[in-house]
């Protein structure tokens, strides 16, 4: 989970809108205004008035990148309708700036520097006509598909036919070699072999001996992970009966942080789709109780409803949230992954719980702690702003100043902006993260059970005798290790914890998974211990001792992603990656690290360029890399992103793009990933072994062998077509 700042200054900062602000006037111009964007009247852009504010207006235009000229006027430009930022000298106005407009601008116009093209709102807001503002964002009405042209590189370029490589030291002649991407085989003769790529290959050859042991798909190693990272909610709904648990609603605009109704049926309806793709664990996102209502989103005029469909916002660790299904649907969800030879990892979140909404506090008894409630309705769950004008404005309902914030999980428990509570701190370990409650799990002092707890009907949360707010963490987070054979453990926010913290949780988690397997013969799938891997904010691969020592076992490569598009373009230049990896993971059995081209956090691959063909070339390189691998869900489809309010990570969380798997280009696409994941599946050389670049400066073709043992393959890069 990262930091979300952005967040963090909506709750502490949370007074929300002004009631004076919410019961202005409504406006009325006295003619229809529009957008000018250098010098032409765009038809379409008609500031039109905002379904949630009565003096705001909004208009909403495509504008490519570079520097325009802006002007808002009505078809006649005249005194009365014609505003221009009041920016100063410069003449420009700022992305997602609020900025004083000045009226009669007739042979006026303001600057806007565009970095990104796409769709761009302007808010004009007449709350005091005499002093209007404007501000212009990225479009929050949906999704601007801009397709951007692929930068060219210099590369390799294979212009079609055989590519004679040479594999003299690596196979005999007369070894009857297969490439695995076509199938097709040849036998070398005089050192060498003749190969043609496949056409939807983009140029790389996956030579193996000809044999049906190179085709099978080999004992699982943790070394040889092939990770599918997917978010629960958005992946696949398959019970709709659970889509609304706990007062949760739509918001019928863009559903940026509305639960979507993804859920444990949903992810075992799509197990053979993940099984064909080369798939041999799953990794999904927190699946405990989460806060029950909202936050807000955004800001006046943009909010949205914020709920944690992600799973990073616990409000009971020892439920399962009802959103996500049953305990006999996740025992079941773990029976199904295992029958196909697939692990299952839970994100696990020790540093924070979610924020108080204000379904939590009537749901959980805590209305000590609200003010002014008669104005709400009889289930709090159901409060919406007036006139949808401000989601933060739940805010104006709690009492922060209130003592009895204790009765939630208590000042012996959290850090927290409260009364009676220690403040969060300025350093990683005791810092607020988003402005979240901050768990004091370095404290040595055994606490109680937090009230709220104690009442809460349904919770298994249990006093438990002399225990820490640690002990009670790793207790609740091993009961679901113990009870349901979870595979495996990522870690989030491990930096802001203590290290010696996760080393009780792996010690305890890997001898809870220990007796389960021991008690499920029959449902295990070996006897491999707990596996943990954990979020190191912006950490790359490194041996980092605090981490490896304190139960780790890998931590999330963050530096593939930047080097991931340079690769793409060109397989090639990824040899000094390839030995730099190779040399740290092969040369040490206690070392591994996650890389990834898309996450939930940073960014997704596929949204820059829109290209099949860059997709592709993504996967060449990346899935030939050394150590383990995450794919996020839609690396292999396509998955456009969604609007995402102001909250850049939100675009990233769209739903699985199931229907476009219908068409062509995006099987081929899925295709390809699998065929690239079944490669490193039968052959752990490719993770795991030691790497060797047999190319020459001037060979027309990139190649190297990986050798782990018996196993032995070459990887051929012959260029990119023209």
């Amino acid at each position: 989970m990262k930091t979300l700042s952005k967040v963090a200054a909506l709750v502490l900062a949370s007074a929300g809108l002004s009631v004076s602000a919410s019961a202005a006037p409504a406006y009325e111009f006295s003619e229809p205004v529009y957008l000018y964007v250098d010098g032409k009247l765009v038809q379409s852009a008609e500031f039109k008035r905002s379904s949630s504010l009565n003096y705001m207006f909004e208009a909403t235009t495509e504008l490519s990148k570079g520097e325009h000229k802006i002007l808002i006027a009505d078809r006649k430009k005249s005194c009365a309708n014609s505003y221009v930022a009041d920016t100063g000298a410069d003449g420009k106005l700022l992305f997602g700036k609020t900025t004083k407009v000045s009226g009669c601008a007739q042979n006026k116009t303001f600057k806007m520097n565009i970095m990104l093209p796409g769709n761009y709102t302007f808010s004009l807001s007449m709350f005091n006509p005499k002093t209007p503002t404007v501000k212009a964002i990225r479009a929050t009405t949906g999704v601007v598909e801009v397709k951007r042209e692929v930068p060219k590189a210099k590369c390799i370029t294979y212009k079609g036919g055989p590519v004679t490589v040479d594999v003299a030291g690596t196979w005999p002649n007369g070894t009857l070699l297969r490439d695995a991407y076509t199938g097709e085989t040849m036998k070398v003769a005089g050192g060498k072999v003749k190969v043609v790529p496949g056409a939807s290959s983009e140029g790389i050859v996956l030579l193996e001996p000809a044999t049906e042991e190179s085709k099978r798909i080999k004992p699982f190693s943790w070394d040889n992970a092939v990770i599918y990272f997917l978010l629960t909610d958005r992946f696949n709904n398959g019970d709709k009966s659970n889509d609304f648990s706990y007062g949760r609603f739509k918001d019928g605009k863009d559903e940026i942080g509305t639960f979507h109704g993804g859920d444990f049926k949903g992810i075992i309806q799509k197990l053979d789709y993940l099984q064909k793709l080369g798939i041999n664990a799953i990794w999904i996102t927190p699946m405990v109780e989460q806060s029950h209502g909202y936050i807000g989103g955004g800001d006046q005029g943009h909010s949205f409803p914020f709920f944690a469909y992600h799973g990073y916002w616990a409000a009971d660790f020892t439920r399962l949230d009802a959103n996500y299904g049953t305990d006999d649907d996740l025992r079941n969800l773990v029976r199904e992954c295992h029958k196909r030879g697939i692990r299952l990892i839970v994100d696990t979140v020790m540093n924070h719980p979610g924020y108080a909404t204000l379904a939590d506090l009537q749901d959980f008894g805590l209305e000590s702690v609200t003010k002014n409630t008669g104005e709400l309705p009889s289930r709090w769950a159901d409060y919406r702003p007036k006139n949808l004008a401000s989601w933060q404005g739940y805010s104006q309902f709690m009492d922060y100043s209130s003592k009895n914030w204790v009765d939630w999980w208590g000042n012996k428990w959290i850090r927290a902006g409260f009364p009676h509570h220690q403040q969060p701190g300025n350093d990683d370990q005791n810092m607020g993260v988003a402005g979240l409650p901050d768990f004091i799990t370095e404290g040595k002092t055994p606490v109680d059970l937090p009230k709220f707890l104690k009442n809460k009907k349904d919770t298994r949360a249990v006093q438990l005798p002399n225990a820490t707010v640690l002990d009670y963490l790793v207790s609740w987070h091993t009961y679901w290790v113990r009870n349901f054979g979870i595979d495996a453990l990522r870690c989030d926010t491990v930096k802001h914890v203590q290290a010696q913290a996760w080393k009780k949780l792996h010690d305890s988690a890997a001898q809870a998974l220990k007796e389960w397997k021991r008690e499920h013969s029959s449902e295990k799938l070996d006897d491999l211990p707990l596996f943990m891997v954990g979020e190191v904010w912006d950490h790359g691969l490194s041996h980092d001792d605090l981490y490896y020592k304190n139960g780790f076992d890998s931590l999330i490569n963050f530096d593939y992603q930047r080097k991931s598009f340079e690769l793409a373009q060109c397989m090639a230049d990824a040899d000094p990656t390839y030995t730099n990896y190779a040399k740290m993971i092969a040369g040490d059995p206690h070392f591994n690290g996650l890389s990834y081209i898309s996450s939930h956090d940073t960014k997704m691959f596929w949204s820059d360029f829109k290209s099949f063909t860059l997709q592709k070339r993504a996967a060449n390189s990346f899935l030939m890399l050394p150590g383990q691998v995450q794919i996020y869900y839609g690396d292999e489809s396509g998955r456009p992103i969604m609007a995402d309010g102001g909250y850049p990570d939100q675009a990233l969380r769209s739903d699985m793009n199931w229907g476009d798997l219908n068409k062509p280009e995006y099987r081929d696409l899925y295709q390809h990933w699998s065929k690239l994941n079944h490669f490193r599946l039968a052959h752990p050389a490719i993770a795991d072994g030691k790497h060797r670049k047999i190319s020459k400066p001037k060979s027309p073709y990139y190649a190297f062998v990986r050798e782990k043992g018996s196993d032995k393959v070459m990887v051929v890069f012959v260029g990119n077509r023209p």
